[in-house]
């Protein structure tokens, strides 16, 4: 049996050519034109009778319920190809679409909570309507499978022999984005303009896992990046939007050619942005985030805006750099090796809420409502929604107790890349990378399933958005749990 490597890509264009609602925060958001297109980029790789397709789409995120329509999909137009080796994972823009079945996260619907607790003729006013022009998100769950299954196939039925160079490189992208104060909490997006500030929870991680493909004329064809940063520098705007993965693609093509793939990788980065929270730089125009509040600011000597289209720019050209330096310097490539596969189904412990903190919760509720004069909004709703999650996870735990997650393992020559479906906090990265048998472990988060952010003990402790238990489905015994399986199965490859 053949081990020689055979690759193959694709690219689906998924701009829509309407509006959209927007997916990602607290408040309502409708996209008013197209910043940058957006896509689904796709990989096959086979030697043998072994092949695995990785999916990078242009998404908030990858759910379980998504993952099942595309494989229905491609079970029924190519046969052939096994879906199990559909690996798909979201770059975790927030200037894309909100799908019907996004999240997979337990906690039910904010907004759907809070109304058992309205008093009579109180209202929600949305901040951005949802007019008869706008792609709804059930619209949307209907038409993504098919592009996301369109640019599988295609990549399967691109495969040709071809080689690959796997190479490192460093870039400034991501930062810790959660901030410790003395009195032991910590809060995500908080001001470090204050003496309370002590530090920032958690480092970041400015390495980037790179892969290069090539065909058998030793041409450029593609390039696999994995960097620990969600790309969401533009995140609180109202238009479409690739972010800084956008850029990296229209820069990487101005010096290699349109042809060339672009497979960004998100790795973990569950407590990480792409700001400088100690030199803060304000928005250019006000955003409407109401956890990013920022008073007595002091101008800053620092990057452009990471709130606006000039921060894209700045973080595409710094990976497209450290992309092009890496390139020039390829000695070696691999053509022939072994292609291991597996696909996981771990069972986590789900992270549950005490009676008092669900009363705790509803109280607080009860007490809100009680001093509110008045129709509620995005700002009452992100008040609440700690407390919102807190009743649903209540609820949905009375009769579960295991998170049942989908991850892979695969191991590509030297190099594995390992998946989870979580924000993952970026210390449970490190630990895996670091006893991973592996030469180059690619990291993978957000990915075949939308399970919300995987905290740390540390973070939990210290508490806020990110960190809540309905932040996610697991919390940090879960994450080291997923260490302890994920390195086991890299290292039997090994």
């Amino acid at each position: 049996m053949s081990n020689k490597y055979l690759i193959g890509w694709s690219e689906v264009d998924i701009t829509p050519d309407k509006k959209i609602s927007l997916a990602g925060q607290f408040y309502e958001r409708v996209s008013e034109y197209v910043e940058t297109p957006l896509s689904v980029t796709a990989m096959a790789i086979a030697t043998g009778e072994e092949h695995v397709i990785f999916c990078s789409a242009d998404l908030v995120s990858v759910s379980s319920s998504l993952m099942k329509d595309v494989r229905d999909i491609v079970s029924e137009k190519c046969p052939e190809i096994n879906t199990d080796a559909i690996i798909v994972a979201a770059t975790h823009t927030h200037t894309s679409y909100s799908y019907a079945g996004r999240s997979d996260r337990t906690v039910g619907d904010t907004l759907g909570t809070l109304k058992a607790y309205m008093p009579e003729g109180v209202k929600y006013i949305d901040r951005v309507p949802l007019t008869d022009d706008v792609m709804s998100p059930i619209e949307a769950a209907e038409f993504l499978p098919g592009k996301v299954a369109e640019a599988c196939i295609e990549a399967y039925k691109n495969l040709k022999p071809a080689s690959f160079a796997n190479e490192f490189g460093r870039a400034a992208v991501g930062m810790c984005r959660r901030v410790c104060y003395d009195d032991g909490s910590a809060k995500m997006w908080g001001d470090t303009n204050t003496v309370n500030f002590t530090h920032l929870e958690g480092g970041n991680d400015n390495g980037i896992e790179l892969l290069y493909t090539f065909d058998e004329n030793d041409k450029l064809t593609g390039v696999v990046a994995n960097i620990a940063c969600p790309s969401q520098v533009v995140e609180q705007r109202s238009y479409v939007s690739s972010d800084y993965w956008g850029k990296v693609k229209i820069l990487l093509r101005e010096k290699y050619g349109e042809d060339i793939k672009v497979l960004g990788l998100g790795g973990a980065g569950g407590d990480q942005c792409p700001r400088d929270l100690i030199r803060w730089v304000d928005p250019e125009t006000p955003i409407a985030d109401p956890n990013v509040i920022r008073e007595n600011v002091t101008v800053r000597r620092a990057d452009p805006s990471m709130y606006d289209i000039k921060g894209t720019w700045k973080i595409g050209k710094r990976v497209v750099n450290e992309i092009s330096d890496v390139f020039e310097e390829i000695t070696e490539k691999t053509s022939e090796g072994p292609l291991v596969h597996k696909k996981l189904t771990l069972e986590l412990p789900l992270r549950r809420v005490t009676p008092a903190e669900r009363d705790a919760a509803a109280r607080a509720i009860r007490e809100f409502f009680k001093e509110h004069i008045g129709d509620i909004n995005y700002m009452d709703t992100a008040a609440m929604h700690v407390h919102a999650g807190t009743l649903g996870r209540y609820e949905y735990q009375q009769d579960h107790n295991i998170r049942t997650v989908e991850v892979h393992i695969v191991r590509i020559g030297d190099v594995v890349f390992a998946t989870n479906p979580y924000e993952l906090f970026l210390d449970f990265g490190n630990q895996i990378r670091a006893l991973s048998h592996a030469s180059q472990t690619f990291i993978v988060q957000l990915c075949c399933g939308s399970d919300g952010y995987l905290p740390t003990e540390k973070a939990e402790k210290g508490s806020h958005y990110s960190a809540y238990v309905s932040s996610g489905t697991v919390g940090h015994v879960g994450g080291e749990m997923l260490v302890r399986k994920t390195v086991e199965e890299i290292n039997k490859m090994f």
